[in-house]
């Protein structure tokens, strides 16, 4: 199995940090692969995915996603490189207000052809393609029509950002406590999405969470605070 993820001696401090953040010798995840990170708060969850989505770089070391050394690109070129390969559901959700909920799903479309030449190919065109994710998720037109973002809940706005990471089917996908607002049938049926849109596209998954009762529904479980040797309680993630 090839690695979709490789880093190595990787280490990163906030710039008012005296201490580094993360301290991570050696981490892979292979193709393809369904990759559940556990850890308490302070134990760096977040700050990793900020380097794998080249949204940060680190101050030593290297971070290869999909082949790519994210650490040696522009930020530019990183922004590039996440739009195209790397589907991210933040655990802020970062929504666009102003923006019905198609039209935050249809985001990566906008600022990758890859991923809206993907969706087309898929659904016909990526509208239909947001739609169809959007339903899937317990969100269908009926719901949709004249909805604003800011009119739903907090598990159906992370539900909007699960269906806009899915979008184009990326090579990458990278989630933070995706299920935090979710109850237990719409924590499954999102589960169940990430799954089955995961496989059918041979995508690669990460998972972070505190959660440990999805562990048993993953290849293979990483604890973060045992893989970063800077993992303290009084660090930040």
């Amino acid at each position: 199995m090839t690695n979709a993820v490789e880093i190595s001696n990787v280490t990163f401090r906030w710039p008012s940090g005296k201490t580094p953040v993360l301290d991570i010798p050696d981490f892979s995840v292979g193709t393809g692969e369904r990759l559940f990170v556990s850890g308490p708060s302070g134990s760096g969850k977040t700050t990793l995915l900020n380097l794998l989505g080249g949204v940060t770089v680190p101050d030593g070391g290297a971070v290869s996603v999909l082949g790519t050394r994210l650490d040696k690109l522009s930020s530019a070129q990183r922004d590039s490189f996440r739009a195209d390969h790397v589907g991210v559901i933040f655990q802020l959700f970062n929504l666009v207000p102003y923006l019905s909920l198609v039209e935050n799903v249809l985001l990566p479309c906008r600022f990758s052809a890859r991923r809206s030449a993907q969706a087309a190919a898929r659904d016909g065109d990526p509208v239909s393609a947001a739609r169809r994710l959007l339903a899937r998720m317990g969100l269908p037109d009926a719901l949709l029509t004249g909805r604003s973002v800011t009119d739903l809940s907090v598990g159906q706005q992370q539900r909007v950002a699960a269906a806009r990471a899915l979008i184009g089917a990326p090579e990458l996908l990278i989630a933070d406590e995706p299920t935090s607002a979710l109850d237990d049938d719409a924590r499954q049926s999102f589960l169940d999405l990430l799954f089955e849109t995961a496989a059918t596209e041979s995508q690669t998954l990460i998972l972070v969470s505190h959660d440990r009762r999805m562990e048993p529904m993953f290849d293979r479980h990483v604890s973060l605070a045992d893989l970063n040797r800077a993992a303290a309680p009084t660090a930040t993630a």
